[in-house]
C-alpha cells in the first residue's frame, strides 16, 4: 500500500505545472528537471548517474527539515542539534531513494487539480490521480513559502497524512525502543534503498 502511495506522490510531482501558478512557477523548473531525467535517453542505462539526478531534483521540492521535524512530532525538541542533523539526512536520504525508485516507473498516471488555497505563507493543492486503469485517488500537497520558494512540506494520499504515517511509526519506535533503535532502523532502510 506504501508503494502505491509514494507512485502516486511521483506522479503529481511531475504534473503538477497544472496547477494555480502561483505555486506552480516556483516548482516547475524541478518538474521540468525530473521529467527530463527521465526520459533522458542516454541515462537510460546508467541507472547510477540517473538516479543521483533524480534525488537532486526531487531534494529542490521537499523541504526535508520540516517534514522531518513533523515527523518527529513531541521527540523533535528533545534532540540535540547534532541528533537533528543526523535525523534530518537520514530522513531525506529514506525519501529521496523511495522517490526516486518510484519516479522510474512512473507510468503517465493524469492528475486532475480541484482546488489550491493559500492563506500567507501555507497554500494546499487538491488533485485527484486517475491511473491507467481509470481508478482515482486523491493527492493534496501541502505547501510553505521558504524566503520566496513554495516547499512540500506534507504530502496526503485518501485523506492519510504522509507526515502523520511517519509520525506514528517513529513514536511508536521511540517510545518502545528508544530513539537509537529509530536511528538504526532508519539506516537499514536507506541502506536496503540505496542498493535498489
Amino acid at each position: 500500500m506504501f508503494k502505491r502511495y509514494l507512485l502516486l506522490i511521483v506522479a503529481g510531482i511531475f504534473l503538477a505545472t497544472n496547477a494555480c501558478a502561483g505555486v506552480t512557477n516556483e516548482v516547475k523548473k524541478t518538474v521540468d528537471e525530473v521529467v527530463r531525467i527521465v526520459s533522458e535517453k542516454e541515462l537510460k542505462n546508467n541507472d547510477k548517474k540517473r538516479r543521483q539526478l533524480l534525488k537532486k531534483a526531487i531534494s529542490v521540492i521537499f523541504d526535508y527539515n520540516e517534514m522531518a521535524k513533523r515527523s518527529m512530532g513531541k521527540h523533535w525538541n528533545q534532540r540535540s542539534a547534532a541528533e537533528k542533523k543526523q535525523f534530518v539526512e537520514l530522513f531525506a536520504t529514506l525519501l529521496e531513494n523511495s522517490y526516486a525508485g518510484k519516479i522510474e516507473s512512473y507510468n503517465n498516471e493524469k492528475i486532475v487539480y480541484l482546488k489550491e488555497t493559500q492563506d500567507g505563507d501555507y497554500a494546499e493543492l487538491k488533485s485527484k490521480v486517475i491511473t491507467a486503469k481509470r481508478d482515482e485517488f486523491s493527492l493534496d500537497y501541502r505547501m510553505s513559502n521558504q524566503n520566496g520558494t513554495w516547499m512540500v512540506y506534507d504530502v496526503v494520499i485518501e485523506g492519510v497524512s504522509l507526515v502523520s504515517n511517519y509520525r506514528t511509526q517513529f513514536n511508536k519506535i521511540v517510545t518502545s525502543e528508544g530513539y537509537p533503535a529509530l536511528l538504526k532502523k532508519l539506516q537499514t532502510k536507506s541502506d536496503e534503498l540505496k542498493s535498489l
